[in-house]
This record gives structure tokens, sequence and C-alpha cells, in this order.
């Protein structure tokens, strides 16, 4: 049995939110795109190390949101991303 996770992502600029279920796997899947743009920011002064195989859930949404805020222009991103629930299939 794999869990089912449900991703949160808003950007506070326009108050949209979006949901992205999915197990782990999956997860770091739809994301991968999100997780390369920041780690190849993460070399520049200020910013954070991404993982870009994270093993836990929430691992994987500290990464997104570091992931935004290092391509961010200013170091600040509008966007970020929060676990919402845990659902077991």
């Amino acid at each position: 049995m794999s869990k089912i996770y449900k991703i949160v992502g808003t950007n506070t600029r326009t108050g949209r939110t979006y949901t992205q279920e999915g197990t782990l796997e999956q997860l770091i899947k739809c994301y991968g795109y999100t997780l390369e743009c920041g780690a190849s920011y993460q070399r520049e002064k200020g910013n954070a190390k991404i993982n870009r195989q994270p093993k836990t859930i929430k691992s994987l949404v500290t990464n997104l949101n570091n992931a935004v805020n290092n391509s961010a222009a200013n170091g600040y991103s509008s966007q970020y991303y929060a676990l919402e629930e845990t659902v077991t299939a």
C-alpha cells in the first residue's frame, strides 16, 4: 500500500491555488522541472541546496519552496507549496 499525498500550490499575488495528488514518486516526477530549475541556481550566493530526489513528502515540500525561491529574480517567489492531507490508498 502506498500513500497518496495532496500538495497545494498557492500564488500570493493572484490568490490562485491548485492541487496535485499522487504518491511520493509521482509527485517527484511531476515537480521534477521545478526542482531542476531551483538546483541550477543553488550555487549562487544565498541560495539553498536542492535535493532532486527527496525521501519524504515533507522534504519534497521544503525543496519545492526552496527551488521556487532560488529561481526568483529577487530571491523571494510569490509561489509556495504546502502539504494538505495524506490519503491512504
